[in-house]
C-alpha cells in the first residue's frame, strides 16, 4: 500500500473512531445517574406526657402498651384522611383545637358528608374514661375507634381491608408497623396506635388559669371567675362535673331532647334499663367555652343558654334524674360570674397538632 493511501485510510479511521468515541461519551452523559434510594420516612417521636396528677393511674391495656414511637404513629393516622373510605376526613374532623376538641356542629358529620345522630363529644382526658360514647356502650378505647372508624365518622365498614392496603402501600407507614407491630397495619392495630395516641390527650397539669389558680397563683383568674367558682358550687354543679376530669363520668337525664317525637333514649341503648332511658354521659367542662354547641344533640347554641338550662333544673320529664339534678336560685350577676369562671377552664395550648405525615 503506497504511503499516499495509507494517509488516508489512517486519517478515516481517526475520524471514525474520533466519532465513535464522541458518540460513547454523549450517551454516557444521556443515560440517568443511579439515584441513591430516598431516607426512611422520620416520625416525629414525642415524650410521652405526664399524666394527670392527683388523680387515679391511667389504666392502658395489657395488650397495648403506651410507647412514644406508638404514640407517633397514632398521632400520625390521627391526622390522616387516608384513614376514612372516602379520604374526605380524618378523626382530627371532628375533633379540632379551636373547638375544645369537637367540631363545633350540633350534629357531626361523617364521611361522604352523612349526618350523624349525635354531637361530636370533647377527647380531653379521654384515657381515664372507663366507657365511650355518650351512652357507654363500648367499654374500651379501641373497640370505640374501631367502631367510630367502621360506623358512619370514617366509613370503612365493608372496606377495612381496601384501607389497610392504602395505609401498607406508604412506605413510611409500613416500615412503622414492621417496628412497632412486628407486621403490617390491620384494621387492628391501627385502631391500637390511635387510642395509644388519644390516651395522651391530656388537660389538668397547669394549662388551664383554673389548674394554675389551684396550685396557688391567686392572679391566675379575676375576682369574678373567683365568685363564679362559688355559684358553681352553690348550684351544685360539682355533684355531677367535679374533680380535674370535671365529669363523674356517669349517666344522667337533664331532659335535653326528651320532647322529641321520638326522643333519643341515650343510655337505655346500652343497658336495655328503663330508669336510664334519655341519660347521657356528663361531658367535661375543660375547654367548655370553645367547645359550642352544647349536649349531645347539639340544641343550646351558646354557653349561657345551657347554664340557664342546667341552672333552671333541666327539663322535665319522667326520666330526669331528680336526685343530682335540682333548681338553683342563682341571681343574674351570679349566673354572669359562674360563665367566668367556666372561662378559666379554657385550655391555653392545645398540642393536639399535625404532624408530618408519610
Amino acid at each position: 500500500m503506497t504511503s499516499a493511501i495509507w494517509r488516508r485510510w489512517l486519517s478515516r479511521g481517526l475520524v471514525v473512531g474520533f466519532l465513535g468515541a464522541a458518540a460513547h461519551f454523549a450517551a454516557c452523559g444521556e443515560r440517568t445517574p443511579t439515584v441513591s434510594e430516598a431516607p426512611a420516612f422520620q416520625p416525629e417521636v414525642l415524650p410521652l406526657p405526664a399524666m394527670l396528677v392527683k388523680y387515679e393511674e391511667m389504666v392502658i391495656p395489657a395488650d397495648n402498651p403506651l410507647t412514644p414511637e406508638k404514640v407517633a404513629l397514632g398521632r400520625q393516622l390521627f391526622f390522616d384522611k387516608r384513614l376514612s373510605a372516602d379520604e374526605s376526613r380524618s378523626c382530627y374532623s371532628c375533633h379540632v383545637c379551636e373547638k375544645g376538641l369537637t367540631d363545633g356542629l350540633p350534629k357531626a358529620v361523617g364521611a361522604f358528608n352523612k349526618t350523624l345522630k349525635r354531637s361530636s363529644p370533647t377527647l380531653w382526658n379521654i384515657g381515664y374514661h372507663k366507657a365511650f360514647y355518650w351512652d357507654g356502650r363500648s367499654d374500651s378505647l379501641e373497640k370505640q375507634a374501631l367502631a367510630a372508624w367502621k360506623g358512619g365518622n370514617m366509613g370503612a365498614l365493608g372496606k377495612e381491608a381496601e384501607i389497610a392496603a392504602r395505609i401498607n402501600a406508604v412506605p413510611g407507614y409500613k416500615q412503622q408497623f414492621q417496628r412497632i407491630f412486628k407486621g403490617d397495619a390491620t384494621p387492628e392495630n391501627i385502631m391500637q396506635a390511635v387510642s395509644a395516641y388519644e390516651r395522651t390527650i391530656i388537660s389538668g397539669n397547669g394549662d388551664t388559669a383554673f389548674d394554675r389558680w389551684q396550685g396557688g397563683d391567686e392572679s391566675a383568674v379575676s375576682a369574678e371567675a373567683k365568685r363564679g367558682y362559688e355559684a358553681f358550687k352553690k348550684a351544685n354543679c360539682k355533684q355531677c362535673h367535679d374533680g380535674l376530669l370535671f365529669s363523674d363520668l356517669q349517666y344522667h337525664n337533664v331532659g335535653i331532647g326528651m320532647d322529641a317525637a321520638e326522643p333519643d333514649k341515650g343510655r337505655f341503648d346500652a343497658t336495655k334499663a328503663e330508669a336510664d332511658t334519655g341519660a347521657f354521659k356528663t361531658p367535661t367542662l375543660r375547654d367548655v367555652a370553645k367547645s359550642a354547641p352544647y349536649f349531645h344533640d347539639g340544641s343550646a347554641a351558646t354557653l349561657e343558654e345551657a347554664v340557664d338550662i342546667m341552672v333552671g333544673g333541666g327539663k322535665p320529664n319522667k326520666y330526669i334524674d331528680k336526685k343530682n339534678l335540682k333548681k338553683a336560685n342563682l341571681s343574674p350577676k351570679e349566673k354572669a360570674d359562674l360563665i367566668a369562671f367556666l372561662k378559666t377552664l379554657n385550655v391555653d395550648n392545645c398540642q393536639v397538632k399535625e404532624p408530618k405525615l408519610p
